[in-house]
């Protein structure tokens, strides 16, 4: 049980290096960069299509990686 909760836990940190790569960068130029995006502070709107998706995606496999590590914790305190 042990080895097949660490196998799922190390799928799961290679899926969310990749589903944190995949995002798409939220800025458009090194003065936004510079400036912490300010600028951009009253212009949020609502991720929609791929970039939502991927938000989601992203929270998903966090929360199984949360569930993933304490359930090894535990499992190899017992």
């Amino acid at each position: 049980m042990y080895n097949l909760l660490l196998t799922l836990l190390l799928i799961d940190c290679v899926l969310i290096i990749i589903a944190v790569l995949m995002q798409p960068s939220k800025t458009n130029d090194a003065m936004s960069a510079l400036t912490g995006g300010a600028d951009d502070l009253f212009a949020k709107q609502k991720p929609r299509g791929f970039e939502a998706f991927m938000q989601k995606v992203t929270l998903v496999l966090g929360i199984l990686f949360f569930a993933l590590a304490l359930g090894l914790a535990w499992l190899s305190s017992h």
